[in-house]
């Protein structure tokens, strides 16, 4: 009688692949999570254009950026009696992804109104699951100038923007 010879893999075989596909994974998730928060920025700086960009509307139609928040915000000086200029946009969406059907991973605010001469400047403050980004808030004025605020140590605006 002929014994039948077994095939297959030893548990040392497949210790050694599960090993490896581990390594793998450890090195390969925190990159794929860096470029996940990597695209919400992108976004979010896409929606900081759009934002600057109602603001010039506002601008071209009543010929200063009063009154472009609310929600919250402070009247500016000059600006008119009840206006409300900063805190949460009233011209454009509140947050990022502006459709909003998907979780916030920035907030859209007007943080500074001036009128002599008109200005503003726009922030775009990770929340959520990107609330640990790296670059902080982005922040974009009227002149174009685009800046990091409270982001880690040793990070340039070149990195983020």
């Amino acid at each position: 009688m002929k014994q039948k010879q077994q095939t297959g893999f030893t548990i040392i075989e497949l210790m050694i692949v599960v090993a490896l596909i581990g390594i793998i994974a450890t090195i390969a998730y925190p990159s794929y999570q860096e470029g996940i928060k990597k695209s919400r920025r992108a976004d979010a700086k896409g929606a900081l254009t759009g934002f600057a960009n109602a603001m010039e509307r506002r601008f071209t139609v009543s010929n200063n950026y009063c009154d472009s928040g609310g929600l919250g915000g402070t009247a500016v000086s000059n600006c008119g009696g009840s206006m409300q200029d900063t805190g949460s946009p009233t011209i454009y969406a509140t947050s990022s992804p502006v459709d909003s059907r998907t979780e916030v991973y920035y907030e859209l605010t007007i943080n500074d109104v001036t009128v002599k001469p008109a200005g503003y400047t726009l922030y775009a403050k990770p929340v959520n699951a990107q609330a640990t980004d790296k670059c902080g808030t982005l922040t974009l004025t009227n002149t174009g100038l685009r800046d990091l605020k409270d982001a880690q140590s040793g990070v340039t605006k070149e990195e983020c923007w």
